[in-house]
């Protein structure tokens, strides 16, 4: 059986989309041709499976390395190895890989070519698997330009000669099944461009990555057996509008390093215990994680992702995440991941030019080139790189049983213009600023989250006017579960940072959000964005004394979690952190050992535990008739007063719930000042700011109130109430008993 001289030179050249027809096994009228290509090697023995069966020579026919012979008489399929030898008596025994067919189906690249291989982590990257009863690893990976790709990796001294891949085509997709290739090996692409260059990649559906600086892809498959089957039933079934939301947003390189160990940063079962008990305790229903995508630098946040299908090996294995994701489960905490689908940075090794062209980016720098951060951008515009994307966030829901994902930076792919100046953009084909293919996929990303991963959460970090961002595509929105509330974020620390002698020049910025509080469903953040890059921390934002920082801070806290719209806090900020947050430090949790540091973490803790049992604090968030204004201008006394409102015949009492939240901005006492009450009665402090037991003064209400019939701002009843300086009052009707099933509403009062 021959080939040609053309095929063999294209072979050697690694010139050859498809190796497999000139290599490994081939039937003929004689017998079962066998061909390899080992460079340098001496001689070459196949060595065929089978009682009675002879090894065989093959024959040196081409001086590049190509050896060649026919096993008389044998029939395909026929199961052999080769026994390859070397000048300087290295010899080694292998299993051809280039005698088994694709490891791809016809409608496995078809759903790729569309962009709707909703598994495409399923099918490309490396797989281990067992074909024809050979175990091995069957790699895959998309390269449309490339003139040829070959497989490089421990098992082959990482010699780009011995495994090139086969091109299955117009999908662009090369694959090759290895055996014997196992767990653990490390491995990377090489990629031939189509001006010579070789390129050496990793894998971007890699499932495991090296700990940097290495950045080699490494072979992974799961062990971790799942604990979490009864959260995901109750999660997938609640509603996370009308449930409530508080999340602990964390740094997990940053939160606790171990004193002991010279420092170190906690690994992720380390965390599994210890980050779940504290959550837990604290009250928060998730926490949010910062990237834990693989990402090279150590020195940073995440947000520059390499490896979008694995976790961060800086601090454990890709199961060792799965237990945490499980550990936190088990306390009923779930999690949220921080997923950057804005921008990839341009390491040569990883997504950039990846077969020589920008198959992940735009070719146009005006497109691809992020000039604020020194990205790259994804071509949101290609089905491929939508596929991509929407298939690595269906991932980590289900292979990591992620509760949601908050994309970052979600501003920088809606316009076409972000952070650059005129003429260094292009115009969408209507002329318009808007990145239309952005806009397409991020729609498409949020009706598969939602239709494919019910009870899943997906968050927008947005920091514009754009319209709908949490409203259905069906609405014209972009689909999104909920948006952070950067504009609340902004105007709230712009009014708490003022001296409250000024405050009533300001008193506004307070109150504007509820303006447009229901235009989307808002999270409002105080994020790690708020206490970097010398913003300071909350704490240090505060004016006044030492006192009057801390009660400042305590009505913050106590205004935040009584606004509609769930909450977001930044770790370290439970207990007033003093310092600016550093990733490179841990934080300053000796703090806790000061009463005023532990008080404030009383205070989260508490308004935790009362917001979860107290449905007029969520069922209603996005609707307007669950809150409504008492006191909105009282600007000169720096005082507002607002009611908060249950579902109508809900919250476990058959009747609507209510809390009435007064607020007193100044450092003075405001003794019998008349707020309007929705119901007669008697009415009780729920919580109070100000209680000793949060380092206050002590100053608050005797209960119970009694609610006369006065009315006052536009109310049936009304009373007159001591306003603690400083401080926030939650008040509610005596009668109104605890949800069955929530966590009991202690009174928590002053004086």
């Amino acid at each position: 059986m021959t080939v040609s001289t053309a095929d063999i030179e294209r072979v050697i050249g690694r010139d050859h989309a498809d190796p497999h027809h000139v290599l490994g096994a081939h039937q003929a009228e004689s017998g079962v041709w066998i061909r390899a290509f080992r460079p340098d090697a001496q001689a070459i023995l196949v060595r065929p499976e089978g009682k009675g069966a002879e090894p065989v020579s093959l024959h040196l026919i081409h001086p590049g390395g190509i050896f060649e012979g026919v096993i008389e008489g044998a029939q395909l399929p026929l199961r052999y190895e080769l026994d390859v030898s070397y000048p300087d008596g290295h010899r080694f025994r292998l299993r051809d890989p280039y005698a088994f067919g694709p490891t791809l189906g016809d409608l496995d690249l078809h759903l790729v070519a569309e962009g709707r291989d909703e598994q495409l982590y399923s099918h490309l990257g490396a797989h281990l698997r067992e074909i024809d009863g050979v175990a091995g690893t069957a790699f895959a990976v998309w390269a449309p330009s490339a003139r040829s790709v070959s497989l490089v990796g421990d098992f082959n001294s990482w010699d780009g000669r011995l495994n090139p891949m086969r091109s299955l085509g117009s999908s662009g997709i090369w694959e090759l099944f290895v055996p014997d290739v196992q767990e653990g090996a490390r491995y990377k692409f090489e990629i031939r461009t189509q001006d010579g260059e070789l390129r050496l990649k990793a894998d971007p559906l890699a499932f495991e990555a090296e700990l940097p600086p290495g950045t080699n892809s490494i072979v992974h498959r799961s062990r971790h057996v799942w604990r979490d089957a009864d959260w995901l039933q109750v999660s997938h079934g609640r509603a996370a509008l009308t449930n409530p939301l508080s999340i602990y947003e964390v740094h997990l390189g940053s939160w606790r390093l171990n004193s002991i160990e010279d420092n170190r940063s906690l690994t992720y079962l380390e965390l599994a215990d210890e980050l779940s008990a504290y959550v837990s305790d604290l009250g928060f229903t998730h926490v949010e994680l910062l990237p834990v995508m693989a990402h090279p630098f150590t020195g940073s946040w995440g947000y520059q992702v390499t490896s979008y299908y694995a976790p961060s090996p800086f601090w454990g294995s890709p199961d060792d995440l799965r237990a945490f994701m499980d550990r936190m489960h088990g306390h009923g905490v779930g999690v949220i991941l921080d997923w950057v689908p804005a921008h990839f940075p341009r390491d040569d090794w990883a997504l950039a030019r990846f077969d020589g062209t920008a198959l992940y980016e735009h070719l146009d720098e005006r497109r691809g080139v992020h000039p604020e951060w020194g990205t790259l951008e994804f071509n949101f515009g290609r089905t491929e790189v939508r596929n991509f994307l929407i298939a690595n966030a269906l991932f980590w829901a289900r292979e990591y049983h992620a509760d949601g994902l908050r994309v970052d930076a979600v501003a920088s792919m809606l316009y076409l213009d972000y952070s650059r100046n005129e003429g260094e953009w292009i115009p969408n084909e209507f002329g318009g600023r808007e990145d239309l293919d952005a806009v397409a996929f991020l729609k498409q990303f949020n009706e598969v989250m939602y239709g494919r991963e019910p009870g899943t959460i997906t968050a927008a970090e947005e920091s514009t006017a754009w319209t709908g961002v949490s409203r259905p595509t069906y609405l014209g929105g972009l689909g999104f579960g909920f948006k952070w509330n950067m504009g609340w974020m902004h105007d709230t620390l712009q009014y708490f940072q003022q001296d409250p002698v000024y405050r009533r020049y300001h008193h506004h910025e307070l109150t504007f959000s509820m303006m447009y509080a229901f235009t989307e469903n808002f999270v409002l953040p105080l994020s790690h964005d708020e206490v970097v890059h010398g913003k300071g921390s909350l704490i240090g934002k505060m004016p006044g004394d030492r006192w009057q920082r801390f009660a400042n801070l305590r009505a913050l806290y106590g205004y935040m979690w009584a606004h509609p719209g769930k909450k977001l806090l930044f770790m370290g900020q439970e207990f007033a952190q003093e310092g600016e947050w550093s990733h490179e430090r841990s934080l300053d949790w000796h703090l806790l050992e000061q009463a005023e540091h532990a008080a404030i973490h009383r205070l989260v803790r508490d308004l935790n535990r009362v917001y979860r049992g107290e449905p007029a604090l969520w069922e209603r968030d996005f609707a307007p008739d669950g809150f409504w204004w008492l006191e909105v201008n009282d600007a000169d006394s720096n005082v507002l007063a607002f009611v908060r409102a249950g579902a109508v015949g809900q919250g476990g009492g058959g009747e609507r719930r209510l809390i009435v939240c007064a607020c007193n901005n100044s450092p003075v006492v405001r003794d019998r000042y008349r707020v309007g009450l929705p119901c007669g009665g008697a009415w009780r402090e729920l919580l109070n700011t100000d209680s000793v037991h949060y380092g206050g003064g002590n100053v608050g209400n005797a209960r119970p109130i009694a609610a006369e019939d006065a009315p006052w701002h536009h109310q049936s009843h009304s009373a007159e109430l001591t306003l603690p300086p400083l401080s926030v009052l939650w008040l509610v009707p005596e009668h109104q008993q605890a949800v069955p099933g929530a966590a009991p509403a202690t009174p928590l009062t002053g004086g």
